[in-house]
């Protein structure tokens, strides 16, 4: 196993980058300063035998970084492959690179790359990846077209797409794209918008409108969000709209939704073609008639398709008369109008004549007909007649034809008929002055049921919806299931006073519907987007995507709503605002953006309920100054830098972070800065202990452990200063990965307390089932509990069953005195809120800055307890 020496400052990237590398079988060696690398590589006095080193390259003058740079470039250290990461590449930074043999420059955007950039650093005999195929690409993998003019974007691109089994190809613009396109066969265009030959929908639609390039499925990619270049490219044919700056993750699972509709319709093709390939071999009916018309014989087979007996003797009789007198729907048909008899007497050839044929027990029988005029030595004798059952083939093509436009598990019709029937009725309102209105339908809390309860009960969640939502349809509208937990309904002909009402029917319905699985109860409820249609509606992407817009400013209203598109630009805010957060994010990760502030916790044993203060947030000052010399305890809360230096509240960005997938990188900041803060107070840190939120994420990540065991060990940390929150929702989203976390860190000297206890699904349940040790009881039943006996009711019911369980408690959110003691009086443990204190600044000031609080021992001891 190859050893690497990874320096860099920052916790995260360092985190990230050692994960990634661990990952491909690296054996990472993480270092967080350059004089501890020099300490490695010059100072010990000995060759540590690394195979290659991955530096950070510092971002203010450093003498310690001066002087490894400086090992780095030695004559005897000049083979030693290196790889540079840096937030930007300066002219300083350039020259060290391109004068130093065996190093490589990545900037931190590109991260990502570092293991196939170290790999090429290693092993420089290697071909380059463009040469060498990647042996998880087989021939019956998906072929991909990527067009762009910028060959670093093609190049990396190609790389991520090869990487996992696609087989891609590249082109530079919108000619050489359509070029390959007709030369080669692609399933899949990836075209970029702005490029300097054309705009990317042009790309789209020549590939659209053309016989030879019309199957490829083709998406656009951009860097920058445009309502108009979306409606534009979704005109042009494009399925999709992605965005460069997006996770890989998030590329990825788009392409893999794009190939499995590819992987379905070539199973639909494929059935087709082998079902055309059984019915040809299945024996016909034949049967012949003179130039009268009258029979003159029928095959055995005719016979059985016709339901008479082999015995049966038909010849001279009419075949009109006989089995083909009426049509499908048993209307009769006159002489002169029949095909088959005009063809009997004017000697015509017919070709694959599809008609109906009567059976003897007078049941209709769809067939194919082909008739041939006979003749025997130059003189006209009739006609043969070869005749197969279609009835079959029928119900195979309307199953198949069903398939290909609806969703096999609601049996609604599918995303891609249903925009198909969303461009008729655009183009009917075009010609008509009614109104039609879009209802794009979202469930809230799918994922939750999906992931608590398992994805047969999600699947049948699905099914009941769709069988709710058909309540309401009248004969007219038209509901499908979009993808995922995404309905639409068409509701036509309807007038806009009574579009709101229409959509808040759907609402209520599904809000006052409860899915039952097994012996547990479910609330469903949906956000709901609105567009109205009419004869000035643009196009059908365009309303398509209003509704979605509509919808997504729903959901951000707090779910359960409905919004009603007017115009575009408060709703082009709110999807913007989203993709702001993502930048704004990622940059507060790299920049170190996050601030900690730490609220303390006190147990209720300390507080002198006879003599309270009035003022909110003083109790904890005044206690700390009669009781010095004990230990703290403090939740660590997180706050985001904003602009001019203001603070940022979580509620405002947990949420999107959540979405984006960020909160895994949030946990091992806020940890490790945490960390961190508590060794910079030296002796004082031993009296201290840290309550820490874990998202779901992180308790089913395999390198979340050993990061955390390694973090406490290099720190020279005890494990019993820190409780680690986790939420009821996050335990249950894979209950058994929680309980190995758990266990792992109790067995290390940590402690577990489930956090915003009582606001989820059977919590006693969970409770019972989780080995954690505190229960901090939600403060939404905290709240009103000295003015509603309901919430005073269920909050001693809680604090009663986790002492029964072996729990200690915490009450959250304590905001008056009356609320303390009626806390005192239900027994809870420990309380935590702004009346006892606001949440601190610093670490430092917790602990040094208003005296030595000697007054939460009680909880210190049960976190340290072993």
């Amino acid at each position: 196993m190859q050893r690497i020496l990874l320096i860099e400052r920052s916790a995260t990237l360092r985190h990230a980058v050692g994960k990634r590398l661990c990952d491909h079988g690296y054996r990472v060696e993480q270092l967080s300063g350059y004089d501890q690398a020099l300490e490695r590589l010059v100072r010990a006095g000995e060759d540590p035998d690394y195979s290659g080193i991955v530096v950070g390259w510092p971002t203010r003058t450093d003498p310690h970084a001066d002087e490894f740079l400086s090992v780095l470039d030695d004559p005897e250290r000049r083979g030693q492959a290196v790889l540079i990461l840096a937030h930007d590449s300066g002219a300083t930074l350039r020259e060290w690179v391109s004068n130093r043999a065996g190093t490589a420059l990545l900037l931190w955007d590109n991260y990502t790359e570092a293991v196939p950039t170290l790999g090429k650093l290693l092993t420089p005999r290697v071909r380059e990846e463009h040469d060498a195929p990647s042996s998880a690409v087989d021939e019956h993998s998906i072929r991909i077209l990527f067009v762009d003019d910028s060959p670093s974007v093609r190049g990396f691109f190609r790389r991520l797409l090869q990487r996992h089994g696609y087989r891609t190809d590249t082109a530079a613009g919108v000619s050489e794209g359509m070029e390959k396109a007709l030369h080669t066969k692609f399933d899949i265009a990836i075209i970029d918008y702005y490029m300097p030959e054309a705009t990317g929908d042009v790309l789209c639609r020549k590939l659209r409108e053309n016989a030879r390039t019309r199957g490829i499925m083709s998406s656009i990619i951009t860097s920058t969000y445009l309502e108009q270049v979306i409606r534009d490219c979704l005109d042009a044919g494009a399925v999709e709209c992605m965005f460069k700056n997006e996770a890989d993750e998030l590329f990825l699972a788009r392409i893999a939704a794009m190939e499995r509709a590819i992987r379905f319709q070539r199973s639909i093709e494929a059935e087709r073609r082998r079902l055309e390939g059984i019915l040809s071999s299945v024996g016909e009916g034949v049967y012949g008639v003179d130039e009268a018309g009258r029979i003159t014989f029928l095959n055995p087979a005719a016979l059985k398709i016709l339901g008479y007996p082999e015995d049966e003797r038909l010849e001279g009789c009419e075949p009109r008369a006989l089995f083909h007198y009426a049509d499908e729907h048993g209307t009769a048909i006159e002489a002169q109008a029949c095909t088959l008899t005009r063809a009997y007497g004017g000697h015509e050839e017919v070709t694959s004549w599809e008609t109906v044929f009567w059976s003897r027990a007078a049941k209709p029988i769809p067939v194919e007909c082909t008739v041939c005029p006979l003749t025997i030595g130059g003189r006209r004798r009739g006609s043969v007649v070869a005749f197969s059952d279609i009835s079959e083939r029928r119900i195979l093509e309307d199953r198949l034809r069903w398939q290909a436009t609806h969703d096999p598990l609601t049996e609604l019709i599918n995303r891609r008929y249903f925009e198909e029937q969303l461009g008729q009725e655009v183009r009917r309102l075009k010609r008509s002055g009614e109104h039609s209105a879009l209802l794009y339908i979202d469930l809230d809390r799918f994922k939750y049921i999906n992931d608590s309860a398992g994805h047969a009960a999600g699947d049948q969640l699905l099914i009941a919806v769709a069988q709710q939502l058909r309540i309401l349809l009248r004969e007219t509208d038209l509901l499908g299931r979009m993808g995922g937990d995404e309905f639409a309904v068409i509701l036509r002909n309807i007038t806009p006073g009574h579009v709101h009402d229409a959509a808040d029917k759907f609402r209520n319905l599904l809000d006052r519907y409860s899915f039952v699985d097994g012996d547990k109860q479910y609330r469903v409820c949906a956000s709901i987007g609105v567009a109205e249609m009419d004869k000035n509606s643009p196009s059908p992407g365009d309303v398509l995507a209003n509704a979605d817009i509509a919808c997504h400013v729903a959901k951000r209203a707090g779910r359960n709503q409905i919004h009603l598109y007017e115009d575009g630009r408060k709703e082009k805010e709110a999807m913007e605002q989203d993709l702001g957060w993502h930048s704004r994010l990622r940059e507060a990760l790299q920049y170190d953006r996050f601030v900690l502030h730490y609220q303390p916790i006190l147990p209720m044993e300390a507080v002198d309920i006879a003599h309270l203060p009035e003022r909110a947030g003083v109790l904890w000052t005044e206690l700390n100054r009669r009781a010095p010399h004990g230990p703290i305890c403090l939740e660590v809360l997180v706050r985001l830098r904003g602009p001019g230096g203001t603070l940022i509240p979580p509620n405002a960005f947990l949420p999107t972070a959540e979405r984006f997938g960020f909160m895994h990188e949030i946990d091992v900041w806020i940890l490790t800065r945490a960390l961190e803060e508590l060794v910079a107070l030296r002796e004082a840190a031993q009296r201290v202990v840290l309550s820490v939120n874990l998202s779901a994420g992180i308790l089913e990540d395999r390198f979340a452990l050993p990061y955390i065991k390694g973090t406490l060990e290099d720190l020279h940390l005890d494990p019993g200063c820190l409780i680690f929150e986790i939420t009821e929702r996050s335990a249950i989203h894979n209950l058994e990965a929680a309980r190995r976390f758990i266990a792992e860190l109790k067995n290390l000297g940590c402690r577990f307390a489930l956090d915003d206890f009582g606001s989820g699904f059977s919590s006693f349940s969970h409770l019972k089932h989780l080995p954690v040790d505190m229960v901090k009881i939600d403060g939404s039943f905290v709240q009103d509990i000295a003015h509603d006996p309901i919430d005073w009711a269920m909050v001693r019911s809680m604090n009663d069953i986790a002492h029964s369980l072996g729990r200690r408690t915490v009450a959250e959110c304590v905001e008056n005195a009356a609320t303390l003691r009626m806390l005192k009086e239900c027994g809870v443990d420990f309380v935590q809120g702004e009346y006892l204190a606001v949440p601190i600044l610093s670490l430092e000031e917790a602990v040094h800055g208003v005296g030595d609080p000697p007054v939460v021992a009680a909880w210190a001891s049960t976190a340290r307890r072993h």
